[in-house]
């Protein structure tokens, strides 16, 4: 068991300290955020500040949720990518204003932090809908890295079994399994795209 877990852990934070390369590559190549939603983006990385911040205030197991800062760190940079590209840079600001000021505000009471912990899984599930509405519209999976989406949902598997083996919170665990589905429906909907334009 401790194996397993050790296992998970550490496989967890290695994939996640490349899971955005393949999507910044992707962009960077192609000069161009075709296909990549801002509004993904932006709901993933409140999803991902709120979880961050809820497993530091109960002090839950530091190997248990060490990749969120990795993954914040890379969700910023994949963002301002999008929004040069997309001639939006002019938003960071209120950007960065917004998720400081948060981060602050989530634990100036526990209610707050718990609230925010439930609306998470909707915000994470959010930011899922948000890419597959862009690319149900356009029928065009662009510049999205189906190999991104698939280590997200890789990490959200093994997420399933370090919670089960670890704190076993209720909420954490629902919010993995929801955003494992999605992310599976997410990687496939872009492999259908992509193939779809290679048959055209």
């Amino acid at each position: 068991m401790e194996a397993l877990l050790a296992l998970a852990n550490w496989s967890t934070l290695l994939v996640c300290m490349v899971i955005k390369l393949p999507q910044v590559v992707a962009v960077l190549a192609a000069r161009s955020a075709r296909g990549v939603s801002p509004e993904s983006l932006l709901l993933e990385l409140s999803g991902f500040l709120v979880f961050l911040r809820y497993q530091s205030y109960y002090s839950y197991p530091l190997e248990t949720y060490l990749e969120y800062p990795i993954l914040i760190a890379q969700d910023v940079i994949l963002l301002l990518f999008v929004l040069h590209y997309s001639g939006n840079m002019k938003q960071t600001l209120p950007y960065t204003v917004i998720f400081v000021g948060g981060w602050y505000f989530l634990t100036l009471q526990k209610w707050i932090i718990d609230l925010a912990m439930n609306l998470c899984t909707l915000i994470s599930a959010a930011s899922k809908f948000a890419q597959l509405r862009c690319l149900w519209q356009t029928r065009d999976s662009g510049q999205v890295s189906a190999l991104t989406w698939s280590m997200s949902a890789y990490t959200c598997a093994t997420r399933i079994v370090t919670t089960l083996m670890t704190t076993n919170d209720l909420m954490v665990l629902v919010r993995f399994i929801i955003m494992l589905v999605l992310n599976i429906w997410v990687t496939a909907t872009i492999l259908r795209y992509r193939k779809t334009e290679k048959t055209d």
